[in-house]
């Protein structure tokens, strides 16, 4: 089946949900039910700017924004819709609350990474099926964990990520953690690419709401429930990396040949 246009798209995962849905759930809506192949890197980020479009026409518009992020169809709206919203690109002002960070990744599992390399990829997906992003090049913070406990905080600001990460694996830390956790200040377009490091200088409100989003992210104090909101627009899940995945396919086919000579 051919790629549904977006906006199609978007009208028909709504139909099918029959309630109001956050612009990421509606991405993933499409993806799941395979009314687009053809994601790019960022799918939510491309709902919510065709959501813009789509609830703008007063009450001629198919879509109506029910609260921050949320949207449903104008015929479903009676139970939903709330006066006075805006129909803002929620991705973009999402993205902004956050600060100078432009995307994210927690709880990356160290052994999902190939290190066989100086250059190792640090893949990750906005959305299940999304097209993969290499975040090697990214520039910002990271936490190195043995576990759940935090044992080392670095910065990089003129190396790779990918580099700083892959010395950890050969220096005095290398046998002390399994995850880690990274904020970057590079975005990512639509084509997976990297957007260039900001050259803006840092306003007060931005740098609060920089170390208001890592202190949260960082530490997860049980009473912040920001989680959903700029976050969304940003986090990327941990996608492993293909060549471990083939390495550990050769390891099990070699450990079940040697189970049969052994026969």
């Amino acid at each position: 089946m051919a790629d549904m246009p977006w906006r199609e798209a978007i009208l028909t995962a709504l139909q099918d949900s029959g309630t109001a849905m956050h612009y990421a759930e509606i991405a993933q809506a499409i993806i799941d039910s395979g009314y687009r192949v053809n994601v790019g890197a960022t799918p939510a980020a491309t709902v919510s700017a065709n959501l813009s479009g789509l609830t703008r026409g007063g009450k001629k518009s198919a879509v109506v924004k029910v609260e921050r992020g949320v949207y449903a169809l104008r015929e479903t709206r009676t139970k939903f819709v709330q006066e006075g919203v805006d129909d803002a690109d929620e991705a973009a002002e999402d993205a902004r609350e956050m600060g100078l960070i432009n995307a994210f990744g927690m709880f990356w599992d160290r052994d999902a990474v190939s290190w066989s390399t100086r250059r190792p990829r640090l893949l990750g997906v906005q959305q299940s099926g999304s097209a993969p992003v290499d975040f090697a090049a990214q520039v910002g913070v990271y936490v190195l964990y043995d576990g759940s406990r935090a044992i080392y905080v670095g910065r990089v600001t003129d190396r790779h990520m990918g580099l700083r990460l892959f010395e950890h694996t050969r220096d005095r830390l290398s046998g002390r953690w399994n995850r880690f956790s990274w904020f970057g200040v590079r975005g990512v377009r639509a084509n997976g690419e990297l957007t260039p490091i900001p050259t803006v200088e840092i306003g007060v409100t931005s740098l609060i709401a920089t170390m208001e989003a890592l202190l949260i992210e960082g530490l997860e104090p049980p009473q912040n429930r920001r989680q959903g909101e700029g976050f969304n627009a940003v986090e990327f899940i941990q996608e492993p990396d293909p060549e471990v995945l083939r390495e550990r396919d050769r390891r099990v086919l070699a450990q079940l040949s040697q189970n049969v000579g052994l026969r």
